[in-house]
């Protein structure tokens, strides 16, 4: 596929990319069951696969729904760009990093706004960590806010079809660092977001949880001091397990939660916007 095509419909880029994800898939499960090398949370398990797929399929919809609606927010705030930026390949790198950097505080807002997790919380509750795990998403991201994140892009002058693209790219990269089967990487651990800076993440092991928020880059933790390297083995999961591979359980089960919480009569409006935008709860609301 041409890469101007890809440019102008940056949503063909998962396209190009889905063989590669399902041949990667396939050759974890098949050299994990086969040298039976992988520890007991990076198996496959049937049932959790097909709601992580499942998971996908909901997300991709609600992006296709909300996708025209946001887009004309990108074209209208394109035409208020504080620089007219062309396409080129130090552009380009140049958006790259800016789109990570907004990541990064995107991922941390999603762990530290109860109504942003709400949404993200989907992604972190397997106790599995496998490169199938990435595809557990949340179809309400649009309604949490996550394209609120890549506005100043716009702004600054990046076409919105090129901050789209990007915004894809660093996701669909993110898709190798969902795995046991590679260990620690040497030099590359001290710039990117590698598989064992990213099972940390997902660890709910308390030195480990929220850290580590960096999409493609690691340096933004380090900076703002998010980072923890892996040391004892990673538990994964969360620390209120959803104990669910029902994909509508598993995408609404925070948010029923959220609604029971910040609807208690005896609550102030201060304490129910605590509840909404403050920090995430292990446990409900008194």
């Amino acid at each position: 596929m041409d890469i101007a095509v890809i440019f102008s419909h940056p949503e063909a880029l998962l396209i190009v990319l889905a063989p590669v994800f399902a041949c990667c898939i396939f050759l974890e499960w098949w050299l994990g069951r086969r040298a039976s090398s992988l520890p007991q949370s990076a198996r496959y398990y049937a049932p959790e696969v097909l709601c992580n797929f499942t998971l996908a399929a909901m997300h991709q919809l609600t992006d296709i729904l909300t996708g025209l609606m946001i887009a004309q927010l990108y074209l209208g705030l394109f035409e208020w760009r504080l620089f007219e930026i062309k396409l080129t390949w130090q552009s380009f790198i140049g958006l790259m990093i800016a789109q990570d950097f907004c990541y990064y505080w995107f991922h941390r807002a999603s762990h530290r706004i109860r109504w942003m997790w709400a949404a993200h919380v989907v992604h972190h509750s397997s106790e599995n960590m496998n490169l199938a795990t990435a595809f557990r998403q949340s179809l309400m991201y649009p309604l949490a806010g996550m394209w609120v994140f890549w506005l100043p892009l716009v702004i600054i002058g990046f076409a919105p079809q090129w901050v789209v693209f990007v915004v894809l790219l660093n996701l669909g990269l993110q898709f190798f660092v969902h795995t046991q089967a590679v260990n620690k990487l040497g030099w590359l651990e001290l710039l990117f977001n590698t598989p064992s800076h990213h099972r940390v993440h997902h660890g709910c092991n308390l030195q480990y949880i929220d850290k580590n928020y960096g999409g493609i880059l690691i340096i933004w933790d380090k900076l703002f001091s998010t980072f923890a390297a892996e040391v004892e083995p990673v538990k994964y999961g969360i620390t209120k397990p959803i104990n669910s591979v029902n994909p509508v359980v598993v995408s609404f089960s925070e948010w029923r939660d959220m609604y029971q919480d910040v609807s208690k009569r005896s609550l102030t409006l201060k304490q129910r916007l605590k509840v909404l935008f403050g920090a995430p709860q292990k446990e409900p609301v008194d």
